[in-house]
């Protein structure tokens, strides 16, 4: 029984929680050098994850732990820097992260880690709107969306392309970084990622046209207003209210651009990232 209840009736998580548990009480015992541990995240909510994972680390302290998950917040919270990459009979240990990563996806592991480890190529965007756009783009252009090519494309939320990229670079990860310029293209993205421009396996895609700073005026300037008033069913007569609306309904036009059979266009550094 828990809390009043028969085993039986409590839940497939809380069941799994238990036995993990108790197969840990019963058979690691001093003696115990390495634990192996499969799939610690059936059946578990992200709260109940967290209990486990924290428990599993304060049982087995000072002993050797092998997880297989297919979670990212196990990997997140158990320390990225300890993830084994088993691909093509080889071994690949990430044993360089900076420690500012590492505790960053620890304090944050909701950040889906496994998706860029495991894609084909990923495309790293900085929100949902260029994320519908960039897979817009890639179906006008293939006929099909990225991830049926094994590419992924990944909103990173924000600007954190900088805690990816280091995953990236160490594991030689075939990536694209798809951002804005922010009216500087210069300070907010030679000089931000320079650490990472002459990596052969990380790709730039940005546009260095200062005055158009975001993506929603850089759709603008290669579209007429007409076709836009038209997908968006609007009736601006500017650029300037056209971007205007766009920006403060960014996942709304993005979306209503995904959807259209209309003909239109995308700057040229949205062509230049999903090229193959």
């Amino acid at each position: 029984y828990l809390d009043l209840l028969p085993f039986q009736l409590i839940g497939q998580g809380e069941q799994h929680v238990l036995k993990t548990l108790f197969a840990l009480e019963r058979k690691v015992d001093n003696d115990t050098k390495v634990v192996l541990l499969e799939e610690p995240e059936n059946h578990l909510s992200y709260s109940t994850m967290n209990k486990l994972t924290n428990k599993i680390t304060e049982h087995l302290s000072g002993k050797q732990l092998l997880i297989t998950t297919h979670s990212p917040y196990v990997l997140n919270k158990l320390g990225l820097d300890n993830l084994i990459l088993l691909s093509d009979g080889r071994s690949i240990r990430i044993t360089n992260l900076p420690d500012s990563t590492r505790d960053y996806f620890k304090k944050l592991p909701g950040y889906d880690t496994l998706r860029i480890v495991l894609a084909k190529k990923a495309i790293l965007v900085e929100g949902p709107s260029d994320e519908l756009i960039v897979q817009k783009a890639y179906l006008m252009e293939y006929g099909k969306l990225p991830i049926q090519d094994e590419v992924d494309v990944i909103n990173v939320r924000g600007l954190s392309f900088a805690r990816f990229l280091d995953i990236a670079k160490e594991l030689r990860l075939n990536v694209t970084v798809v951002t804005d310029n922010d009216g500087n293209f210069q300070h907010n993205i030679n000089q931000r990622y320079s650490d990472y421009m002459g990596v052969d396996n990380i790709k730039f895609c940005y546009s260095e046209d200062n005055h158009l700073k975001t993506l929603e005026p850089q759709i603008v300037s290669c579209n007429e207003l007409a076709i836009l008033n038209k997908i968006f069913g609007k009736t601006y007569i500017t650029s300037e209210s056209m971007t205007k609306y766009m920006i403060e309904n960014k996942t709304e036009w993005a979306m209503k651009i995904f959807e259209t059979d209309d003909t239109i266009d995308f700057p040229g550094y949205i062509w230049n990232a999903i090229k193959r």
